[in-house]
């Protein structure tokens, strides 16, 4: 049985009327490369706990990798929601895929762009939009994952450099990684973001292995053992917290996109096995339990776009708030599990073998409910944006 044909996107309340002719092109094209290049292979990888060869040339290659990143730095200086279409074509894939462009886009160019110097901008950044260079981010830590107040990686100013310890974990790309954006701690207590690069010494990035979720991603962590840092690669432009979390605003938001493509990957499928799936003499599509949850599905789904499409818009004119963007991850990100979890019953044992995503993407999806923010500590996020009430700790 063949997947639900891709250009069958659910658009239920006309939602592409407020997409331009641009962004469309831009969604159809990824969406293309996706069905070429990532289907054939998606399963394999998957299975077999590997990485997609060549994925981030390939990315680079579509302009997927920091698109909202100007021209003259080597992006494509598109908008926001065109971002953010990328990310959910990209999803629909795998969330991998999509992850491994939003850390290089979100949380590795846009913190150099952001905060970066003009040298460090025209060294890196071209090169992390071609794919050329990979890059990982570095906050979360063994001891410190929803509290990076907490973390414990530091450094000291020994006068020509500054000398980097510690250990950051859960990192996508850390294997493959030719530079990380590593944020820690100063003597005084400030945080400071800098761009540790492959070659130094005393930088390791042991793989993390055994994982049953973002299994076609490559995972690690990020090992400082007295690191030599040179004082050109700190980000001279932002201190504290602000710096870290202003990237994750930025990805929290691509993935509000992202995790939409997961779930109309499963609800186009359950459709056209719900049709074709004969039982009691008819299709299962036509009994009313079946019906339920597709409609459930479809509603859930619409209101997911439109809530990105306006945040998307939010975006473009700087106003987008990060309890906005918060309240759009959370939300999203529960609803398309629910989706792949749901729709997985609809295809009874065949939702558990490779031929399906549903499986995958609930898999998958077990890590996107948890990275990047909790779906808990989003919810106290909201809490703490209607009381004004600190609810943390």
């Amino acid at each position: 049985m063949s997947y639900y044909p891709l250009q069958s996107i659910p658009d239920y309340f006309g939602i592409d009327d407020l997409l331009s002719d641009e962004h469309k092109l831009i969604r159809q094209s990824v969406r293309d490369w996706v069905q070429s290049f990532i289907m054939p292979q998606i399963d394999e990888a998957a299975q077999h706990h590997k990485d997609i060869p060549n994925l981030m040339k390939e990315l680079g290659a579509i302009g997927a990798l920091g698109p909202y990143i100007p021209e003259e730095y080597g992006g494509a200086g598109l908008d926001q929601i065109s971002y953010g279409l990328i990310m959910q074509e990209l999803e629909r894939g795998d969330s991998a895929v999509r992850s491994a462009a939003s850390v290089q886009s979100s949380l590795v160019m846009f913190p150099i762009f952001e905060y970066g110097s003009e040298e460090q901008k025209h060294k890196f950044l071209p090169k992390l939009a071609t794919g050329e260079m990979i890059g990982a981010f570095g906050l979360t830590e063994p001891n410190h994952g929803s509290n990076p107040a907490g973390m414990e990686t530091n450094y000291k100013d020994i006068g020509d450099y500054l000398l980097l310890n510690g250990a950051k974990m859960w990192i996508t790309n850390a294997p493959i990684c030719d530079i990380a954006v590593v944020w820690a701690k100063g003597e005084n207590g400030k945080v400071r973001g800098m761009i540790v690069e492959r070659s130094f010494e005393g930088f390791t990035t042991p793989e993390t292995l055994n994982k049953w979720s973002l299994r076609a991603s490559k995972t690690g962590e990020l090992v400082f053992n007295n690191v030599k840092i040179p004082k050109e690669n700190l980000l001279p432009n932002v201190e504290g917290l602000k710096g870290p979390l202003s990237c994750l605003n930025s990805a929290r938001y691509g993935i509000s996109w992202g995790v939409i493509g997961a779930a109309i990957d499963c609800y186009c499928t359950a459709v056209q096995y719900s049709k074709e799936r004969i039982q009691f003499g008819k299709p299962i599509a036509s009994f009313q339990l079946q019906q339920k949850k597709l409609a459930e599905f479809l509603t859930e789904i619409t209101k997911a776009q439109l809530l990105s499409w306006k945040l998307g818009v939010l975006k473009n004119e700087h106003k987008a708030t990060p309890a906005q963007i918060s309240m759009a991850k959370r939300n999203n990100v529960k609803m398309a599990i629910d989706i792949a979890r749901e729709s997985r019953q609809i295809l009874g044992g065949m939702g558990i073998v490779g031929d399906f995503p549903m499986m995958r993407h609930a898999a998958n999806l077990e890590s996107v409910v948890t990275y990047e923010g909790t779906h808990d500590v989003h919810l106290l996020i909201t809490g703490m944006d209607i009381t004004g009430i600190n609810a943390f700790g």
